[in-house]
């Protein structure tokens, strides 16, 4: 990742700037003005739902309209090849824990109660912490503030109502229904720029996990059809109404953002961006030319591809775009290092921090993924591979080019000299995490879980999972 002279001398000035308000915060501690405690790094970290790489303008998206995250792209460092996940829960656990599915997953919509996440050690480092939005991480109301968060405001806790239109939340562990056309979204984001406000002392974590842009599609507070529209509830909806919905999103996190500015945060908070999964599954969008249908639940790369941000200005350099492979993994341990908060020792990570890169610096790249995947417990299939930027290697042993495959038609038969090397280095990936599994998990895992996505996209017969991802 190269750092051009202008977007160079204009992160220096900003690191310049920072540094001014520093030296002007330490005289005013003097005089009880500000603590050195409100002068750490903010970090707002946001998780879309059901939204893949291909729906952003800035990635070469054409079907949908999200100026607010082409600026934040433009302002920070966008990743062209960040992999998660093929679906919701699985992927939430690796970003809340920095850790492999191998380690803790184990079961769909829940999260083992003895897991260290992201909110605990930012809480540990003095942080206010917040979630609002989408929960779906087990239906107790204690279990937000168990896993560490101050505040909250979720959808999907100990029930599920609709989300949209009318919604049903639990706020600081209290259901509240909603009517006269309330709109969801709305009152997350809502609840979420007052946690700034009261906040803003810092330092605070805030993590946002979005409820838009899932199904059921429906119309947002800015469709012709809003008024008269009466929410369906779990039904899917009509797709038609995707668009409105990311334009929606994308709305959204345009307030957040200019409520930093408004109440002065904006140079001393790190902004964080990332999808949960690809796109939900019958969503055909244009990227780049090409049409690209969102298969979500399965391993193609259209299943793990998703968009990656990162802006914070003086913090993060500005007009890059970084090609390194980055995972859900990897932003626990970036933003703890880009805010000084130190890790546990105890705990053991499998993300890797990207924050050299987003000061503009080489950093140490990965030089493979590895995606232990089984959503379903036992009962369902599994899916183990280790990736590079072409070649993908399952635990089955079948080998593909996704450059030339992506949706992973054809295994390899006949490998040229770079194949075998690669193919050595993704089986040695693999091996590295045998044993991973602890005991304890594992008989977790037997437990029946809460189910979403798992009901809409359940694979059907014997085939691989990549397979059903071809078809739909």
């Amino acid at each position: 990742m190269s750092l051009e002279p202008t977007a160079g001398l204009a992160f220096c000035m900003r690191r310049m700037k920072r540094a001014a308000l520093l030296l002007l915060a330490l005289g005013a501690c003097c005089g009880g003005a500000q603590t050195a405690e409100a002068r750490k790094l903010n970090v707002i970290l946001i998780l879309a739902d059901d939204f893949g790489y291909e729906c952003v303008t800035a990635n070469g998206g054409q079907s949908y309209s999200t100026p607010n995250l082409d600026r934040l792209a433009a302002g920070g460092v966008r990743f062209s090849r960040c992999h998660v996940q093929p679906l919701c829960t699985p992927t939430r656990v690796v970003l809340m824990t920095g850790m492999s599915n191998v380690r803790n997953y184990t079961q769909f919509g829940a999260m083992e109660r003895s897991q260290t996440t992201f909110a605990h050690i930012m809480k540990q480092a003095g942080y206010a912490t917040c979630i609002a939005g989408k929960w779906q991480l087990g239906r107790d109301l204690g279990l937000p503030k168990h896993f560490g968060f101050d505040e909250h405001c979720l959808w999907q806790l100990n029930r599920r109502p609709g989300r949209y239109k009318n919604p049903g939340l639990e706020i600081n562990g209290k259901q509240k229904n909603y009517t006269n056309g309330k709109y969801g979204p709305d009152i997350v984001n809502d609840y979420a720029l007052d946690f700034i406000a009261r906040k803003k002392a810092g330092p605070f974590f805030l993590y946002y996990p979005m409820m838009l842009t899932h199904a059921p599609f429906e119309p947002t507070p800015e469709s012709a059809d809003y008024a008269g529209f009466g929410s369906k509830g779990g039904e899917k909806g009509n797709r038609k109404y995707f668009a409105d919905m990311v334009a929606y999103m994308d709305k959204l996190i345009g307030k957040l953002v200019a409520h930093l500015d408004e109440l002065g945060l904006r140079d001393n908070t790190l902004i964080l961006f990332l999808g949960d999964n690809g796109t939900g599954a019958g969503v055909v969008s244009t990227c780049n030319g090409k049409q690209v249908s969102g298969g979500k639940g399965q391993t193609s790369e259209r299943d793990t591809h998703v968009p990656a941000i990162a802006n914070g200005p003086g913090n993060v350099v500005v007009s890059q775009v970084c090609d390194d492979l980055i995972d859900a993994s990897d932003f626990l341990p970036s933003f703890c290092e880009m805010a000084g908060v130190t890790l546990p020792v105890t705990l053991k990570l499998d993300g890797r921090s990207f924050a050299p890169q987003l000061r503009g610096e080489p950093g140490t790249p990965r030089p493979w993924l590895y995606s232990w995947y089984q959503p379903r417990g036992p009962s369902g299939r599994k899916a183990e591979f280790a990736r590079d930027k072409r070649f993908k290697l399952y635990s089955t042993g079948e080998f593909f080019d996704v450059t030339k495959d992506p949706d992973e038609r054809s295994p390899l038969r006949e490998l040229g000299d770079d194949a075998k090397l690669a193919r050595a280095k993704l089986q040695a990936a693999i091996e590295s995490f045998k044993g991973a599994r602890p005991e304890a998990i594992a008989r977790q895992a037997g437990e029946s879980g809460d189910t979403e996505e798992e009901s809409e996209r359940k694979p059907k017969g014997k085939g691989p999972l990549r397979k059903e991802a071809a078809k739909s």
